[in-house]
């Protein structure tokens, strides 16, 4: 076991002071561990002095594994790239080269990447083992994440423990009690998993960790299994959940949305759904950090939230959202030379928000405009118009490539009740009431009604454009 000297911050240094860690759990779907058991003992084989002052990729397969990695190398290691397992292994050498890694921490064999950098090889396990104090230099471990939504090799985003639990203190989810369990449909080796996993840890709570390629069904009734309190996932996580009927297996004190844009369909739904349940939605990103809380049931957020000087300032700028606070990532780490923040220290989120009547709306990301003749589209704002339809659990849309116009708007739907026979009206109804609301190069021109829509690792709608 590592000890870090007290005035270094780190996980386990944090998680000594938390209450009841005996009786506390990390739960995977095949295996589970006591945060005391994970406090005092090893799951890296007791080779943490090898892992002392490096470079370290953590790539494990399992998530549990690569949560307890975290907790032991966090204050020991130099600098800790927390690896999500959809990373494209082709992404891999220049991710190694780019963050100087010298040691991988993995549970599996660990390929030659083929270049002059031999990194050390560690082997992780989801089971923890007693362990000896170890006497380690402390570290400050710079905490490195990777930006999603990319074709391309990822950012590296860093972060501190400092930046990482900054918004923990004081926000309505970490308001907690002796019998709080977390669960969330996030991989916690992304920014939106990690923090709910830190907000066990730090909290009074245990956590569910959810698992890849599991069935929505099963993940909810081990959630039911183990009383899932507060739960948390991007609005088409939930919408997924809410179409299976474990979804009535559940009964959470606490709900929350983010990763995507937060419409006042899921918001109602929700509601009608878990009326028992506090529901509330958060602005978050890698780089930015966790800017702000909605708590009011309401899309969107209050324009009074803008221009303040407080802990979190936000401006906009050019109709997009700009964040400065002490949450927001430093600095990106290799060969990209892109600026994370600009000269005033505020970070640009991408995101285009319009304000009416006293709130700021978000209308989707400068990346995901649709150009159709000129025109732009952003096609969250059609999907917020087709989630209200009654017969619509969920919607995503695309651009198609067109010779005359560069793009066609396209909208693939999925129905609450799929063997609805009156398919043919529903379609009509919601072209209808496109057509009535919209601007004529918004209406979709292809209207698909598909059984599932694709949803990334990460969370969010994938639109394979065309």
């Amino acid at each position: 076991m590592n000890r870090p000297a007290s005035h270094i911050s780190s996980i386990r240094n944090l998680l000594a002071n938390s209450p009841d860690c005996a009786s506390r759990f990390l739960w995977s779907a095949d295996n589970s561990v006591s945060l005391q058991d994970a406090l005092l003992g090893t799951s890296l084989d007791g080779r943490i002095l090898e892992l002392a002052g490096r470079s370290v990729l953590l790539a494990a397969h399992d998530q549990l594994a690569s949560a307890l990695a975290i907790m032991e190398l966090d204050g020991v290691a130099r600098r800790l790239i927390i690896c999500p397992p959809d990373v494209s292994p082709d992404h891999i050498p220049a991710l190694v080269d780019q963050a100087e890694v010298d040691a991988v921490v993995s549970d599996r064999d660990w390929p030659t990447i083929g270049q002059q950098r031999s990194p050390l090889h560690v082997r992780v396990s989801s089971a923890v083992a007693p362990a000896k104090q170890v006497d380690v230099d402390p570290v400050a471990t710079e905490w490195v994440l990777l930006t999603s939504g990319t074709s391309g090799v990822p950012k590296m985003a860093v972060h501190s423990v400092a930046t990482l639990t900054a918004p923990i203190n004081g926000s309505k989810g970490s308001q907690q009690g002796t019998d709080v369990v977390w669960g969330t449909f996030y991989d916690i080796r992304r920014y939106g998993g990690l923090q709910i996993f830190l907000r066990a840890l730090l909290g009074t709570g245990s956590l569910v960790l959810s698992h890849a390629g599991e069935k929505p069904a099963d993940h909810l009734l081990r959630l039911s299994a183990h009383t899932v309190t507060h739960l948390t996932g991007t609005p088409s996580h939930w919408r997924r959940a809410l179409m299976s009927p474990a979804a009535g297996a559940i009964a959470p004190r606490y709900i929350r949305l983010s990763g995507e844009i937060v419409d006042q369909a899921i918001l109602n739904t929700l509601r009608a759904v878990y009326p028992h349940a506090a529901i509330g939605h958060a602005f978050a990103s890698t780089e930015a950090g966790v800017a702000f809380e909605v708590n009011d049931g309401l899309e969107g957020f209050p324009a009074s939230f803008v221009g303040g000087q407080g802990e979190v300032e936000i401006k906009i700028d050019d109709d997009s959202l700009r964040i400065r606070s002490a949450r927001t990532a430093t600095h990106f780490v290799g060969h990209d030379n892109s600026a994370l923040a600009d000269s005033e220290g505020f970070v640009d989120t991408g995101d285009i928000v319009e304000q009416r009547d006293g709130r700021y709306y978000f209308q989707g990301r400068r990346t995901g405009i649709i150009n159709v003749g000129g025109l732009k589209v952003h096609p969250e704002e059609i999907e917020r118009l087709l989630n209200r339809h009654p017969a619509v659990q969920m919607s995503c849309v695309r651009s198609r490539s067109n010779p005359i116009t560069g793009s066609l708007v396209v909208a693939d739907v999925v129905l609450r009740h799929p063997t609805d026979q009156h398919v043919s009206e529903i379609k009509n109804d919601i072209l209808e009431i496109c057509r009535a609301t919209l601007p004529r190069h918004k209406v979709p021109a292809v209207l698909n009604f598909v059984p599932a829509l694709n949803i990334s690792p990460a969370g969010k709608m994938a639109r394979h454009n065309a």
